[in-house]
């Protein structure tokens, strides 16, 4: 009998922690100070939503449990990783993450800077050294994915697009453009990395891409929305960070109710993608209603 889904994703987030708890460098290793910054900054913190598609996709697929975690512990990883470097003074210059101090105020700028190294490094580390699929070169065509998605021509060109954005007036499809780079492209890569570690098809790809697609965008409109409707203890973070940073953001473009309009648009978009699936989609499904309807 499948288990509700409030179930089935405190089950995989208890399981997935302890599994970051094994693959992460132990404290007591030198250099401890880094290692102890590293598991600071990852673990005990998150809805996990990346590892969680992941974990559906490769559901869907048929994919053995212990290869989608070492590809949701690698997605997992690098989006650790920007989040210590996005809230370091250089960058967006926050002081709470996740309800805790951010890694350069319980450490040093220093720390937190080479605690973002070490995450990335280890995130393509672990790709490396398991088996995450049958195929050597498919498995070589994931490292690429995650790679592409977490460099310039994603996740970190986002970024970039996102601090020469401040103070400016973007019209949407710019706006678009950065988040689907900033935000989107990697939770794109964890449903197809999840996918990958079992025996999806290029047609079901393609549909879980736009699946990816879709629920990347709406992850982020409904941030924004969150950000300019929530508190901070709601949130863990920073409220209303990015309009006193004068940032462009889809509330300040579109308005409250026009933006939440567009998360509903895309939450359909991401539904119509896996309509071919069948039950086997259930959790994508499931997780594509929790991303768009958390505290909407």
């Amino acid at each position: 009998m499948r288990t509700d889904f409030p179930s089935w994703m405190t089950a995989h987030q208890s399981r997935f922690e302890d599994v970051l708890q094994s693959l992460l460098p132990q404290a007591v290793i030198a250099p401890e100070r880094l290692h102890q910054a590293m598991r600071y900054s990852v673990l005990d913190g998150g809805k996990r939503v990346r590892p969680l598609l992941a974990f559906a996709a490769g559901e869907l697929a048929g994919a053995d449990v212990l290869r989608v975690n070492i590809a949701a512990a690698a997605v997992e990883l690098i989006h650790a990783y920007s989040l210590v470097h996005d809230d370091m003074p250089c960058m967006d210059d926050d002081v709470l993450r996740r309800g805790k101090p951010t890694c350069h105020v319980q450490y040093d700028e220093a720390t937190a800077l080479l605690v973002g190294d070490s995450l990335q490094s280890l995130a393509f580390q672990l790709l490396a050294e398991h088996e995450l699929c049958d195929d050597p070169a498919r498995q070589l065509s994931m490292i690429r994915l995650l790679a592409e998605a977490s460099g310039s021509r994603g996740m970190a060109g986002g970024q970039a697009i996102d601090l020469e954005s401040v103070g400016k007036q973007l019209a949407l499809p710019e706006l678009e453009f950065m988040h689907i780079h900033k935000t989107g492209a990697l939770i794109r890569a964890s449903v197809l990395l999840g996918a990958q570690c079992g025996n999806a098809s290029p047609d079901q790809l393609e549909r879980l891409d736009h699946f990816g697609k879709c629920v990347g965008l709406a992850f982020q409109v409904v941030d924004d929305v969150l950000d300019a409707s929530e508190d901070t203890a709601t949130l863990g973070k920073t409220a209303g960070k990015d309009a006193e940073s004068n940032k462009p953001t889809y509330v300040t473009l579109l308005g409250m109710q026009e933006a939440r309009k567009m998360a509903e648009s895309l939450h359909l978009g991401a539904l119509e993608a896996l309509s071919e699936f069948g039950e086997s989609a259930l959790r994508l499904r499931e997780l594509a209603d929790f991303i768009v309807l958390r505290k909407f």
